[in-house]
C-alpha cells in the first residue's frame, strides 16, 4: 500500500463569554458542518502562527493565549483528497474583533454547549467545546 502524505493543519477554537467561536465550512473537507476555524500550515509558520494567521483569514478576529489541545489524524481518502492531514487543535482566548465569515466559510459566530448539541459538528468539535468549555455550560437534561 502506497504511503499518503501528510500535510500539518491547525485549527483554533477561541471562547468568549461561555461560548466556542464555529465557521460553518464552505468547502471541502467537512463542508456544510460546523468546526473551529483552521486549515493548512504554511511553509516556516509555526503551528500557533498558522492558526492565528486561519482565525484572522477566516473571521477577522483576534485571540490570545494559543495552546495546543490536542492532535488529531484525518484521513483525506474519505472526501477523495490525495492527502491526509495531522490537525493540531488549538485553544484560544478571545482578544478583540467581531466574527465575520470570510475565505472559505459560509457562517462565523459564538455558540454555547447547549446550542451546538443539535447542530451538524465536524468530527471532535463537541469533546473540544465541551473541555474548553466546561462542566458549568453542559446541557441540563
Amino acid at each position: 500500500m502506497e504511503k499518503r502524505k501528510i500535510i500539518p493543519a491547525v485549527s483554533v477554537a477561541v471562547v468568549r463569554d461561555g461560548a466556542v467561536l464555529l465557521v460553518k465550512r464552505g468547502r471541502a473537507p467537512s463542508q456544510g458542518l460546523y468546526a473551529y476555524p483552521g486549515g493548512k500550515v504554511e511553509p516556516g509558520e509555526t503551528l500557533p502562527q498558522a492558526a492565528a494567521r486561519e482565525l484572522r483569514e477566516e473571521t477577522g478576529l483576534e485571540a490570545v493565549d494559543y495552546r495546543p489541545l490536542r492532535d488529531i489524524h484525518i484521513d483525506g481518502s474519505g472526501e477523495n483528497h490525495a492527502v491526509d492531514y495531522l490537525l493540531t487543535v488549538f485553544g484560544a482566548a478571545y482578544a478583540g474583533g467581531e466574527p465575520v465569515a470570510n475565505d472559505d466559510a459560509e457562517t462565523a459566530a459564538f455558540y454555547t454547549l447547549a446550542q451546538m448539541a443539535d447542530m451538524p459538528l465536524a468530527g471532535d468539535v463537541f469533546s473540544v467545546a465541551d473541555e474548553l468549555l466546561g462542566p458549568a455550560q453542559r446541557a441540563t437534561p
